[in-house]
């Protein structure tokens, strides 16, 4: 859990942290392989000299009648004086580990380090709380079956580690120049760094509340360039929803006037002199008719916006579409008997494997409602012939697809008009039907709601009239097969 995190980051922040926080820490690790590094530089010309030292006393060790002498000249002793920084210890064991001179507390190696006679080694060790650098080699005798003589020297670490701390008094203080100079460098290349961005912000902070043009994507850094395309694809978006918007608002306006005008002249009428009851009624007539008309635009422009909106307002569940259709139907029948059509539903049962899927009840009824309305409303029918629609419902469980499918026995729609339909407030020509042509685009966009494919076609090709047929197909993914095959469609006329 991050309890620290703000809400809101910096990206000059977050850049200057992740550039800076390594730096800061291999500052002292440098610093401590600086150190290990100048160690061994400043021991090597010590050890060296230790080395000389045991070599040179080493050759003093002599055997004399038998016995192992060791004759240290004065040079020698003044050889091996401590200096003004370190102490010099050594040590010349014989034959029998006898002490032949030097330092008696000096520590004598461990068995296993005996070097080859002549070979010198080097060791770190501890004489009267003295912290030393030992060299040592074993000499070789010339005595039947004698051990070789130990000839060690020591030396305390004082000037190694002064020289060392030189070492790192240099490495470190052009650090804390370089160190800072190099922050500022950094700070410097971030504020240059990011001034693309400060710049297509002050340029979108000029433009105009109407001005949705692109914008230039040719100057900023190929990094943001991904986000300058994202935001021309939204104001691209943005700008035709707000173009349909108005065309939507400007057409709405226009089918709205129409019937308002009529009801103001057919008012104007009624209230003139010499107006007699039969012209009243008829008056009345035409503003029931036009306010049914505006109610009717109205109701339907409510239901376009509620199904473009309804992607994040109304939640999915399961549906039934054959049941969903039947009820329709049956709310549909009173309105198609006035007008002496025979509506029907042919397909298959609630129930059925396969007619089930996520969906919005409530907008699939509207969509099915607007098929039905737009087949009654564009069927011609009288006593003696009348008019014929059949409302359907086929599910295909093992290719996980459902259709619906509305057929009337109208004029149909001519090819050339099948896309036009789908625009708001478009009609047919020479057609004399109250609507407000808003019937087949609320259909597709609740169709494209749940993600399905709307198709019109000729219901009967080669005959005349040739009728309308609609067809919605759902893909309805996730429906579980069933082992039965489906049930066979009924038909039940109402």
């Amino acid at each position: 859990m991050k309890i620290f995190q703000r809400e809101q980051r910096s990206l000059f922040g977050e850049i200057l942290d992740w550039m800076l926080t390594p730096l800061l820490l291999l500052w002292p690790v440098s610093l401590a392989l600086t150190w290990v590094v100048a160690q061994s530089i400043a021991g090597k010309p010590f050890d060296r000299a230790l080395e000389y030292n045991v070599q040179t006393l080493a050759q003093l060790v002599t055997v004399q009648q038998q016995r192992v002498v060791f004759n240290l000249p004065q040079p020698a002793r003044e050889l091996l004086r401590a200096d003004d920084s370190d102490q010099v210890y050594y040590q010349v064991l014989g034959a029998r580990a006898e002490l032949l001179s030097g330092e008696r507390d000096l520590p004598p190696p461990r068995e296993e380090e005996r070097p080859q006679s002549g070979e010198v080694l080097l060791r770190d060790d501890e004489i009267h709380g003295q912290d030393v650098r030992v060299a040592y080699t074993w000499v070789k005798l010339d005595l039947p079956g004698a051990q070789p003589a130990l000839v060690q020297v020591a030396e305390t670490r004082e000037k190694r580690s002064v020289l060392a701390t030189e070492i790192i008094k240099g490495v470190m203080l052009p650090q804390f120049v370089i160190l800072p100079l190099a922050v500022l460098l950094v700070w410097l290349a971030l504020v240059r760094g990011i001034k693309p961005l400060s710049q297509l912000e002050e340029r979108i902070r000029a433009r105009k509340p109407d001005d949705l043009s692109p914008l230039e994507d040719k100057t900023v850094p190929l990094e943001v360039a991904p986000l300058v395309s994202s935001i021309n694809d939204l104001l691209t978006r943005l700008k035709d929803s707000i173009a349909t918007q108005k065309r939507f608002l400007a057409d709405a306006a226009h089918q709205l006037k129409t019937p308002l005008a009529g009801l103001r002249m057919q008012a104007d009428l009624a209230q003139r002199e010499g107006f007699n009851a039969e012209e009243l009624k008829q008056s009345l007539k035409q503003i029931g008719r036009s306010s049914i008309r505006a109610t009717h635009t109205v109701n339907q422009l409510l239901a376009l916006a509620r199904a473009e909106g309804s992607g994040q307002v109304l939640a999915h569940q399961p549906c039934d579409l054959a049941k969903l259709t039947m009820e329709v139907v049956q709310d549909s029948v009173p309105r198609s008997m006035d007008k002496h059509i025979d509506l029907g539903y042919d397909g298959a049962q609630p129930g059925a494997p396969g007619v089930r899927f996520e969906g919005n009840p409530t907008l699939l009824k509207e969509m099915i409602r607007n098929l039905l309305d737009n087949a009654i409303n564009y069927t011609p029918s009288s006593t003696e012939h009348p008019g014929v629609i059949t409302a359907r419902v086929h599910a295909d469980p093992f290719g996980q697809v459902l259709l619906l499918q509305v057929e009337d026995s109208g004029p149909g729609i001519p090819a050339a008009e099948r896309e036009l339909v789908f625009q708001p407030f478009y009609r047919t020509l020479g057609t004399n039907v109250d609507g407000s042509g808003l019937g087949l685009p609320i259909v597709l966009e609740i169709a494209r709601q749940h993600n399905a494919e709307v198709t019109l076609e000729d219901a009967h090709p080669g005959q005349v009239p040739p009728g309308t047929c609609v067809r919605v197909r759902f893909v309805v993914s996730g429906t579980a097969r069933p082992a039965a095959a489906a049930t066979e469609p009924t038909q039940a006329v109402l």
